[in-house]
């Protein structure tokens, strides 16, 4: 199963992600612990499956159409967040680390978690 954006290429194994899937069923019923699964080669765990990850950003379906080429940071105000990735309660042919879904800020969904992150000095 060819999956876009990801780093398997061509094919993906509950070994390499938490998805939902008819092909087997990893360990874990709903959420793995972070770092279930080799890093990719950025070093960066989780990336795909697993949890959907609240972003900052405010959603705006037609925002990259004017966005900055480069770091667009999204619109300054909004009534509804950005969700990246795909989690464990999606199929594999929708597992995409571009995948952006808007979701209201209040809610509360076991599919859904975040990243911390930091730059790096």
């Amino acid at each position: 199963m060819c999956i876009r954006d990801s780093p398997w290429a061509d094919e993906i194994s509950h070994d390499d992600a938490n998805y939902d899937g008819t092909s087997g069923k990893d360990k874990w019923s709903k959420c793995a612990p972070v770092g279930s699964f080799e890093a990719n080669g950025y070093g960066l765990y989780d990336m795909a499956g697993n949890v959907f990850e609240w972003c900052s950003d405010w959603y705006d379906a037609s925002y990259y159409a004017k966005s900055p080429e480069y770091n667009p940071t999204g619109p300054i105000s909004g009534t509804m967040r950005v969700t990246r990735g795909s989690s464990w309660s999606y199929p594999p042919n929708r597992m995409q680390v571009s995948r952006r879904i808007e979701k209201h800020p209040t809610s509360m969904l076991d599919y859904v978690g975040f990243r911390c992150a930091k730059t790096e000095p």
